[in-house]
C-alpha cells in the first residue's frame, strides 16, 4: 500500500487527545467521505465534544462542509444510501438524523427527517435494501459481454411497495436489545416501528446488519463479553393496515473460539469488534477479541449440516423421498495468530464473486480488490487480510509514512511536528474505511487527521503491464456500469497508460450490444476525459470529450423540441427521420438537404427558439472552430482532433446545422451570429458544406481517408472569412487527482486550497472572460455572482437561473442534480468561479 494523501484540519486545537471518544467514516459510491473527530470546541468554552460531521469529495478534499449535527450525545454511526446523496446519522442518545443535500450541492446539507429512541444508544445503523446486487466475475473478466462479467444476482429487497417497488427506510439495533424501523412513505411521512431482538432483553455492546436474498434481515449482536454467545436474530418488516411491524426470530449462536481454548480462555475477555463479511452475505462473520495488548480475530461460516439421527430409528426401513433432517450451525473458517490490539476494521465494498473458479482466476492473475479486509492496530499499521483464509496479503507500515515531509516541506519543520508530539499517544487509526471499488482506504487518526491510502490492485506483486491494463479495465467497466464514481481506479493510472486504457475501453463499449451501448453513452465519455486528463499527452482529448458530453446534451433537447405533424404518425420520431435522412443524403448544399424534410415538423414558437440562441449559437462556433484547426491537426494533438475522425459527433453536427438552418427562416433572431468579412457571405452554408466534405471522409460505411488539399486549402482561408472563436467554454479541473499521480506522500490542510498543476490544453490567460459552461454564456472577467462547479471535470455554472423562458429552464433542470459528465456539485464562491472557468 502506498500513502496518497494526508489531510490535516488546520481549525484542530494543539494537543487535544480525547482518546474515549469512537470515531465515525463512511465512505460513499459517489466518493463522498463522511467523517467525525474527537475535536473540542474551538471557542474554548465548554470542554466537551463537538458533535460535527464533516462532508468532503475526495477530489478537493480541503473544501470540507462541517455540520453542526444537533447530537446530544457523541455520533455512533454513520451510513450512505445507495446513491451517496443521503447520510444517516445515529448518536449515543437514540437519535438518528437523515441528512440531504440542499440544492443538490455537496457542501450543503440539511437534516430532513429524524426518529428516536430517547435515552437508547444506536449501536447499528443501516438503510434497508433496495433489492440491487451485482457480482464481479473475475473469471469472466476477458469476456466481451459486460452481463457475463457483472451478473445480476436475484435479490429480494427488504420491503416492497405496491408493483414490487422497494420501500425506503433504515434499520437500527440499540444498546438496550431493540431494533427499531422507519419506513419513508411515498407522500414523506415517516413510518416508524419498534421491537425488541427477543424476549429476554439483554445488553447489546456490539451489532451489526446484513440482508439476505429472500428480503430478510439478519441482525448479529454480542454483550461485549467473549464468553457469551453472540446472537444472531432474523428480522422481517411489513406493513399491516399502514402502521409497520416487526418480527424477530433467533437463529443459532455462536461462542469465540479463543474461549474455548484453554490456553485463551481468559487471554482475550472483550468482544471489540463484530461485523458481517459483506452486508448482502449474513453466513459469514468476523469477530475480535481483545485485551490492553493483543487481539484475535476469527472468521465464522454459517452451514448447513446433517443431524444425526438416534440409533433407534436408523434400523427401519426409509421412506421413499425421506430425506435426512438438517440444521444450521456455525463453523470457524480460521483464525488468526496472536497480533497488536486492533484499533478499527474496515471490509471491502466490491461484490467479488467467492466461487472457487473465481478465486483461482483472482489467485493466478493477482487481481486482489473485493477479496481483503484491513485491520488498523495500536502501533500504527495497517495489515490487509484475505477475507477467507485471513493471510496477511500487504502491511501498511503508518509510523514512518505518517511522518514522511510532504513536498516543499523543510525537514526541520517536520522535526518540530515530532518533538511536539512526544509523550502523546501514539499514531494509529480510529476510523478506516474501504472505498467502493477497494482501491484506496480512508480513515481517521487518534490526532484528529484524515488519512487516504492507495491499496495496490495486486497488493504490491509485479505484474506485466497488459496484466495491470486489465485489472484496471475491468473496475472502470464496472464502475461505467453500476454508475459508481471512480476517482480510486484513477489513483492507479499513470500517464504513460492512458492512451491503452482509453482505447481499450472503447473497443470493449464497441462490442456491446446496441441497447447497452445507448444507456452508456455519456458515461463511456465521462470515463475517457477523467483518464485524459491525468496525462500532458492526452489533454487535448480530454477537452475533445467534455466537447462532446456538451454536443450529444444539446442535440438531444434540440430533437426533443420537434413534435410530428399529424399525431397518429408513424414509429420514427421527427429527430430519428432528420438522423436517416442526413446519413443518406450526401449534398453539399444544405438548403438542398432541407428540401427533403417536412417541415412542419420543425415550427416552433418564437420564443422558445430564441431563448436556446446561446445553445445554438455554440454548436455555430463549435464547428467553426473545428473547421478553421483542421490545417493545424498535425503530430501535436490538439482540441478537436478527436472530432476530425468521428463520424457520428460529425453527423449530429451537420444534423444540428440543418435545423437551426430551418428554424432560422421561421425566427431569425436565432440564428447564430458570425463576423464574417463581406456582408454577402452565407456562413451557415460555407459550414455545412465544408463539414460535410470533412464527415464524408470518414463515414462509417467507406473507407477511410485523408481529408483532401482542395478542403484543408479551403478551411486555411476560412480565418479570413469569419472570425475564429478562442476555447474557453471548456472546463479546468482543480481537483488533487493530478497531484496524486506520484509516489510520494502529499499533505493537504482543511480550508486551504492546494496549488495544484492544470492540464489544459486551451491555453486561456488570467484577464480573459469566463464562461458558464452549462448556458454557454460569458459571466465576465470577474464574476460576481454565486456559482457552482462539477466534483468531476471542473465544469462551472451559476447557481441561480437568470433566465425566465420554460425552454431554457428545462435545458437548465437536466443538470439540477449533476453535471454532464455524472459528477456532483459544490458551491463556489465567485472568487473561485473566476479562476476555475
Amino acid at each position: 500500500m502506498e500513502l496518497a494523501y494526508v489531510c490535516d484540519w488546520e481549525r484542530r486545537p494543539k494537543n487535544t487527545h480525547c482518546p474515549s471518544i469512537p470515531l465515525v467514516c463512511s465512505w460513499s459510491c459517489r466518493n463522498l467521505v463522511a467523517f467525525t473527530t474527537d475535536l473540542k470546541n474551538d471557542d474554548g468554552g465548554d470542554p466537551g465534544v463537538s458533535h460535527v460531521i464533516h462532508i468532503m469529495d475526495t477530489e478537493h478534499p480541503w473544501d470540507v462542509y462541517s455540520i453542526r449535527s444537533g447530537h446530544a450525545e457523541v455520533i455512533s454511526c454513520l451510513e450512505w444510501d445507495q446513491s451517496g446523496s443521503r447520510l444517516l446519522s445515529a448518536d449515543g442518545d437514540g437519535h438518528i438524523k437523515c441528512w440531504s443535500m440542499s440544492e443538490h450541492l455537496v457542501n450543503s446539507w440539511d437534516s430532513v427527517l429524524s426518529s428516536s429512541l430517547e435515552g437508547d444508544p444506536i449501536v447499528a445503523l443501516s438503510w434497508l435494501h433496495n433489492g440491487v446486487k451485482l457480482a464481479l466475475h473475475v473469471e469472466m473478466s476477458g469476456s466481451t459481454n459486460f452481463g457475463e462479467k457483472f451478473s445480476r444476482v436475484k435479490f429480494s429487497p427488504s420491503l416492497t411497495l405496491f408493483g414490487g417497488k422497494p420501500m425506503e427506510g433504515w434499520l437500527a439495533v440499540t444498546v438496550s436489545g431493540l431494533v427499531t424501523v422507519s419506513l419513508l412513505k411515498p407522500g414523506g411521512a415517516l413510518l416508524t416501528a419498534s421491537e425488541s431482538l427477543c424476549r429476554l432483553r439483554g445488553r447489546v455492546a456490539l451489532a451489526d446488519i446484513a440482508f439476505t436474498g429472500g428480503g430478510n434481515i439478519v441482525v448479529a449482536a454480542t454483550d461485549g463479553s467473549s464468553s457469551s454467545p453472540v446472537q444472531f436474530y432474523k428480522v422481517v418488516v411489513s406493513v399491516v393496515s399502514e402502521k409497520c411491524r416487526i418480527d424477530t426470530e433467533l437463529l443459532p449462536s455462536l461462542f469465540l473460539r479463543c474461549t474455548t481454548d484453554p490456553m485463551r480462555r481468559d487471554k482475550y475477555p472483550a468482544v471489540t469488534h463484530l461485523k458481517f463479511l459483506t452486508r448482502e452475505n449474513s453466513e459469514q462473520v468476523l469477530l475480535c477479541a481483545s485485551h490492553q495488548s493483543g487481539s484475535i480475530v476469527e472468521c465464522w461460516s454459517l452451514r448447513k449440516e446433517g443431524l444425526p439421527v438416534n440409533n433407534i430409528f436408523q434400523h427401519r426401513s426409509p421412506v421413499v423421498g425421506e430425506k435426512q433432517p438438517t440444521i444450521l450451525k456455525w463453523r470457524i473458517l480460521t483464525t488468526t495468530n496472536d497480533l497488536e490490539r486492533v484499533s478499527a476494521i474496515a471490509l471491502p465494498k466490491l461484490p467479488i464473486s467467492i466461487s472457487n473458479t473465481d478465486l483461482k482466476v483472482a489467485s493466478d492473475t493477482k487481481f486482489c480488490p473485493g477479496l481483503g479486509l484491513a485491520l488498523a492496530f495500536h502501533d500504527g499499521t495497517i495489515q490487509i487480510l484475505h477475507r477467507l483464509s485471513l493471510h496477511t496479503m500487504g502491511i501498511f507500515y503508518g509510523s514512518t509514512s505518517a511522518s514522511s515531509a510532504g513536498p516543499g516541506q523543510r525537514p526541520g519543520e517536520e522535526s518540530a511536528i515530532k518533538r511536539q508530539r512526544t509523550g502523546a499517544p501514539g499514531l494509529h487509526f480510529k476510523a478506516l474505511q474501504f472505498s467502493w471499488t477497494s482501491l484506496a482506504l480512508a480513515g481517521v487518526d487518534n490526532h484528529g487527521k484524515l488519512h487516504m491510502l492507495r491499496v495496490s490492485p495486486s497488493m504490491g506483486q509485479v505484474l506485466e503491464m497488459n496484466t495491470t491494463l486489465r485489472h484496471l479495465l475491468f473496475l472502470l467497466e464496472y464502475c461505467m456500469v453500476t454508475g459508481y464514481d471512480w476517482w480510486d481506479v484513477l489513483l492507479h493510472v499513470q500517464p504513460g497508460m492512458v492512451h491503452n486504457l482509453v482505447d481499450r475501453l472503447h473497443e470493449e463499449y464497441m462490442r456491446q450490444n446496441q441497447a447497452l451501448q445507448q444507456v452508456l453513452a455519456t458515461r463511456i465519455v465521462a470515463v475517457k476525459a477523467s483518464l485524459c486528463k491525468l496525462s500532458t499527452a492526452t489533454a487535448a482529448r480530454a477537452c475533445d470529450f467534455h466537447a462532446k458530453l456538451l454536443l450529444i446534451a444539446i442535440s438531444s433537447t434540440l430533437k426533443s423540441l420537434l413534435r410530428p405533424h399529424v399525431l397518429n404518425t408513424p414509429d420514427k420520431s421527427p429527430g430519428d427521420r432528420l438522423s436517416e435522412i442526413c446519413a443518406k443524403n450526401l449534398d453539399l448544399d444544405i438548403d438542398k438537404v432541407m428540401i427533403n424534410l417536412k417541415t412542419e415538423e420543425f415550427v416552433l414558437d418564437g420564443p422558445p427558439l430564441q431563448s436556446l440562441q446561446q445553445l445554438i449559437q455554440w454548436v455555430g462556433d463549435f464547428v467553426l472552430y473545428l473547421l478553421a484547426n483542421l490545417p493545424n491537426q498535425g503530430s501535436v494533438v490538439r482540441p478537436g482532433f478527436g472530432f476530425m475522425r468521428d463520424a457520428a459527433s460529425l453527423g449530429l453536427l451537420r444534423e444540428m446545422l440543418v435545423m437551426i438552418r430551418i428554424w432560422g427562416l421561421l425566427k431569425p433572431g436565432c440564428l447564430p451570429t458570425f463576423t464574417a468579412t463581406s456582408d454577402s457571405q452565407d456562413s451557415l452554408q460555407l459550414l455545412f458544406r465544408l463539414l460535410t466534405k470533412l464527415w464524408l471522409c470518414c463515414r462509417d460505411d467507406a473507407p477511410p481517408q485523408d481529408p483532401d488539399e482542395s478542403l484543408i486549402d479551403e478551411c486555411c482561408l476560412l480565418p479570413s472569412q469569419l472570425l475564429v472563436p478562442g476555447m474557453d467554454w471548456l472546463p479546468v479541473n482543480d481537483g488533487v487527482i493530478v497531484k496524486l499521480q506520484g509516489k510520494q506522500p502529499i499533505r493537504l490542510y482543511f480550508g486551504k486550497a492546494a496549488v495544484l498543476p492544470t492540464l489544459d490544453g486551451a491555453g486561456r490567460n488570467a484577464g480573459c472572460q469566463r464562461t458558464d459552461n452549462l448556458r454557454c454564456v460569458h459571466m465576465g472577467v470577474c464574476p460576481t455572482e454565486d456559482s457552482k462547479a462539477c466534483t468531476r471535470c471542473g465544469c462551472v455554472t451559476m447557481l441561480r437561473s437568470p433566465n425566465k423562458s420554460n425552454a431554457m429552464k428545462q435545458w437548465e433542470q437536466r443538470w439540477i442534480k449533476n453535471c454532464l459528465c455524472g459528477g456532483l456539485w459544490r458551491r463556489i464562491p465567485p472568487t473561485l468561479a473566476s479562476t476555475s472557468s
